[in-house]
């Protein structure tokens, strides 16, 4: 099969499907329209989040028979019409959930400790030690909304804490010894921590909203390494405003390109400038599964899966 691929990843991803007998073309720079002008010679495409794969996109791939995306999420997919084309599709979560658990409890650590405030502080010879006094995780409840790959990675970090954990989930029975499944109820009323690990889609697109803050029985603690489109901004800044939450660690924002790859194009958002100059709040670029280990295990998934796809057609 002829295997285009249109983001730069780890090199075993081409090398191992080279050995694999699959052809493979990079074009890493060429316009969609372009990449659409040729794409009906491919049988598979490797993208990460460079643009979206749409109806158009699809139509124009005569032969394709299915799109890898190297990372977890498939949003920038229009997945039910590539079904309707028989166009499968293959992602890889596995591949960078333990750095995504990783990176989640040290923005929660790191929030709870004030280490990036402190930091700072000592820097510009400030030698706070009581502004800067922690709180320790020890007997907290930790709450994960959404209890796939990424939330039980996190799940399994927490193991070493001694804290409750707790999972909700839409699907059913997705709870494990590393986390008790409630109902919505029971983890508004108990939860000290909320970590958002849900894919976007259109249960999830602001879920994070002013009454879903507003329904907890008790201010918590907010982290999200999910998506950013999931939260509206500028009820979390209410909310950390008014102390209904103590503070958040965010690595994605709804202010994103859906290429992952950039923020504004215009003015700054009046909640960004809030989030940007908060003592409780802490920043990073979506990289929450973005480490040297996971760039190498993603590419691995990807070919481990299209190696199985292939096997599976070809009988």
């Amino acid at each position: 099969m002829k295997i285009l691929h249109l983001d730069t990843n780890h090199p075993l991803l081409i090398n191992q499907l080279n050995a694999l007998g699959f052809e493979n073309d990079e074009d890493y720079t060429s316009s969609k329209d372009a990449i659409e002008a040729k794409i009906h010679i491919y049988d598979g495409v490797i993208i990460r989040s460079r643009f979206s794969i749409d109806k158009q996109f699809l139509d124009a791939a005569k032969k394709l028979k299915f799109i890898g995306r190297v990372g977890a999420g498939l949003e920038n997919i229009d997945g039910d019409y590539a079904q309707q084309k028989n166009v499968h599709l293959i992602a890889a979560p596995e591949g960078n959930r333990n750095a995504v658990g990783e990176h989640a409890l040290g923005m929660l650590l790191s929030l709870f400790n004030k280490l990036n405030k402190a930091d700072r502080e000592v820097r510009t010879g400030q030698w706070l030690r009581e502004a800067n006094r922690g709180i320790e995780l020890d007997g907290k409840t930790v709450g994960l909304i959404g209890y796939g790959n990424m939330g039980k990675a996190f799940a399994k970090k927490l193991r070493g804490f001694e804290v409750e954990v707790f999972c909700y989930d839409i699907k059913p029975k997705v709870g494990d010894d590393n986390a008790r499944q409630v109902s919505l109820k029971e983890f508004q009323e108990k939860v000290d921590v909320v970590s958002l690990h849900t894919p976007q889609t259109s249960l999830t697109l602001e879920m994070i909203n002013a009454d879903f803050i507003n329904a907890f029985s008790k201010p918590f603690w907010f982290i999200n390494t999910a998506r950013g489109k999931s939260v509206v901004t500028k009820d979390l800044v209410a909310a950390l405003k008014s102390g209904k939450i103590h503070g958040a660690g965010l690595d994605v924002l709804e202010y994103e390109k859906s290429s992952f790859e950039d923020l504004f194009t215009s003015e700054i958002p009046e909640a960004f400038q809030y989030l940007i100059k908060a003592e409780n709040v802490l920043l990073t670029p979506h990289i929450a599964g973005w480490t040297i280990e996971s760039k190498e295990k993603l590419a691995q998934t990807i070919v481990d899966k299209i190696k199985t796809f292939s096997n599976y057609i070809s009988k």
